[in-house]
C-alpha cells in the first residue's frame, strides 16, 4: 500500500456509514488500515468490513446536537484520537416545492446542512488540539450545482454545504482542512426505487458521458484522497465526482443535423 494512503493508527467517524455511498466510504478507508466508526439512527443489518478490519458503530440521530458530541466524545474516549470526519448522513424525499410545509423544508435543512455544521464543530475542537491536525469531508451532491426539482430544499441545503467548507477551510487552518466531494447519480443497493428495474438503471448510465452511474466506491476513492497526504494542500476545495456529469437537453432537441 502506497504508504501516502496508508491510514493505519487513523480514527475515522463516517455519518450514515452503514448503507449505500457511507458503507463504500467506510470499506475505503478500512481497507486503508484505519478503524471506522459509522454512526446512523439504526445499527446495519451488517457491519462494513475490510479484510481484517470492521466498524464500529454507534447510535447517534445527527440532528440532535449532544448525540453529536456524544459520538466524537466515544471515539477520542475509545482511540485517543479523531482523524478524519466524512459528513455524508443526509438525504431527502421528492416533494413538490409548492405545497411543502414549512416544518418539512426545516427538517431537510437540518439534516443536510445544520447537521454537518454540528458535525464539524465537534470534530474541529479535537482536531485543533492533534499535532497532526485533522480532515474533513463534506458529500455534496450535483443537486448542489444544478436545477433540483422536487427537492429544492436539500438542494439549496448541498449548496450550502460546499459554501459551509470554503468558510470553515479559512477559519481552521492550518490544523484542519475541509474539502467537499460534489457526488453525481450513485448506483446503491435503493437504486430501484429512484430508476426501476436493471433496464432503467442502465439507461440512466447511458445518459452520462462515462456510461455508468457510480458506485460507492468511487466517492469513497474521492474521500481517501481528500483526507491524505496526497492533498496535503488542498482545502476549501471541491472534487466532482459524477462521470462528466449530464448531456445538455439542447443537443437532442436541435435538428442542425437532420
Amino acid at each position: 500500500m502506497d504508504k501516502q494512503l496508508d491510514f493505519s493508527g487513523k480514527v475515522v467517524i463516517v455519518t450514515g456509514g452503514g448503507k449505500g455511498v457511507g458503507k463504500g466510504i467506510s470499506q475505503r478507508f478500512l481497507a486503508a488500515g484505519a478503524d471506522v466508526i459509522i454512526c446512523g439512527r439504526n445499527a446495519p443489518e451488517e457491519l462494513p468490513q475490510a479484510g481484517n478490519k470492521q466498524a464500529i458503530f454507534t447510535t447517534v440521530d445527527v440532528k440532535d446536537v449532544e448525540q453529536i458530541q456524544a459520538c466524537v466524545d466515544f471515539a477520542v474516549e475509545k482511540f485517543g484520537r479523531l482523524d478524519v470526519l466524512v459528513n455524508n448522513a443526509g438525504g431527502a424525499p421528492m416533494t413538490d416545492a409548492a405545497t411543502a410545509s414549512p416544518r418539512f423544508s426545516e427538517s431537510i435543512i437540518r439534516l443536510n446542512l445544520l447537521a454537518p455544521l454540528n458535525f464539524c464543530q465537534a470534530a474541529n475542537a479535537v482536531m485543533q488540539q492533534q499535532a497532526e491536525g485533522g480532515t474533513i469531508v463534506n458529500i455534496a451532491s450535483v443537486s448542489a450545482i444544478r436545477p433540483s426539482p422536487g427537492t429544492a430544499a436539500y438542494g439549496a441545503a448541498k449548496a450550502g454545504l460546499v459554501n459551509l467548507a470554503t468558510s470553515l477551510a479559512v477559519e481552521w487552518a492550518p490544523k484542519v482542512r475541509i474539502n467537499s466531494v460534489i457526488a453525481g447519480l450513485i448506483r446503491t443497493e435503493q437504486s430501484h426505487l429512484h430508476y426501476g428495474d436493471e433496464d432503467g438503471i442502465a439507461a440512466v448510465g447511458d445518459t452520462i458521458p462515462l456510461g455508468r452511474m457510480a458506485e460507492p466506491k468511487d466517492i469513497g476513492d474521492a474521500c481517501l484522497f481528500l483526507s491524505s497526504s496526497l492533498s496535503s494542500y488542498i482545502s476549501g476545495s471541491t472534487v466532482t465526482v459524477h462521470g462528466g456529469g449530464e448531456k445538455p437537453a439542447f443537443l437532442d432537441a436541435a435538428n442542425t443535423d437532420k
